[in-house]
């Protein structure tokens, strides 16, 4: 018996694997590189250089593997991308979900735990987000997510599909030296490429309608998301039932002038960041209640903002040292 990773060899899906193997469960990768990294993957799991768009690959890798479960991350990921890149969204997050549920349908593999995100909210005009808040997504990237779980209740009812979707908040952090975020588009990397290269962070906007005119977010470290994905996914394999979705947030907003500060104190180096032009598709503030997946799934903030930081400062710098 085994699980299979979509995008396990990106930020997130590495360590969800990582977290399935400490948890004794076997895991196969299935990864076209287009955004992760082959050395993210431990050498003693089985790699498959593939898309999600080639049903007959990954369904071949599915049976050879007696794959039981799927935990499915891989996808286009940058929301404010999504926006001159629409197109390319639907295809990756769209066509890639169906293809992999076809593949799953000719493996005969019916359960599949679906990395979806807080971006299927848009801005809600509520301080705390439960499931129950409405669904209004501002970009490509979030419609594309909300269709994903739309896709998964839909094979549910016709194929017996059985499936839960977690809606991510902002994921960070480390959990171990050699793996770290490597996204062009995502706050903290981007603030630490800056400080590595010697130059000043930028905040985009500063003109929002929050307490420091900055944006606020819900940050999770990625250790606690990933034991998350081991519990669903465990669930399922022993027959339990779970909600269609659950946020993982930690019910507290942190804007991004504060994750700045603390930036500057995790690294030792003193700056104010630079003020520029909002970002499309980013909402003012989006804060979730993680209550539902603390009851169904042990959810629990093991990490503070500053090991967040810490963790994710140190990683990149170990990773520098090794290159």
């Amino acid at each position: 018996m085994s699980v299979l990773v979509t995008g396990g060899a990106g930020y997130i899906g590495s360590h969800v694997v990582r977290a399935f193997v400490q948890a004794g469960l076997e895991c196969v990768v299935v990864d076209d590189l287009s955004s992760g990294h082959r050395a993210f993957v431990p050498s003693d799991v089985t790699f498959v250089d593939a898309t999600i768009l080639d049903a007959d690959v990954v369904a071949k890798a599915m049976v050879e593997h007696e794959v039981e479960a799927v935990v499915h991350l891989a996808g286009f990921k940058y929301a404010g991308v999504s926006v001159q890149r629409p197109l390319h969204t639907y295809e990756q997050n769209v066509q890639g979900t169906v293809a992999l549920l076809q593949a799953m349908g000719e493996a005969s593999v019916d359960k599949i735990v679906f990395s979806s995100s807080a971006a299927v909210y848009g801005t809600p005009d509520v301080d705390l987000v439960t499931e129950q808040t409405p669904t209004s997504p501002e970009s490509p990237y979030g419609e594309t997510k909300l269709i994903g779980e739309w896709l998964l209740r839909d094979a549910a009812r016709a194929f017996g599909v059985r499936h839960t979707s977690l809606r991510y908040f902002n994921v960070v952090g480390s959990a171990v030296p050699e793996l770290y975020d490597t996204s062009p588009h995502n706050l903290f990397p981007l603030v630490i490429e800056a400080l590595l290269e010697g130059r000043t962070p930028r905040v985009n906007g500063a003109d929002y309608p929050t307490a420091d005119g900055t944006c606020e977010r819900d940050y999770i470290h990625v250790a606690d998301l990933a034991d998350a994905h081991v519990v669903a996914a465990r669930t399922l394999l022993d027959g339990g039932t779970l909600e269609p979705v659950y946020n993982l947030g930690s019910g507290d907003g942190v804007s991004v002038r504060q994750i700045m500060t603390a930036v500057a104190e995790a690294t030792g180096i003193a700056f104010e960041p630079e003020v520029g032009e909002r970002r499309a598709g980013d909402p003012a503030r989006i804060v979730a209640s993680g209550d539902l997946a603390a009851r169904d799934l042990g959810w629990t903030m093991l990490h503070s903002i500053d090991d967040m930081v810490r963790s994710a400062w140190q990683a990149r710098r170990s990773n520098e040292r090794s290159e």
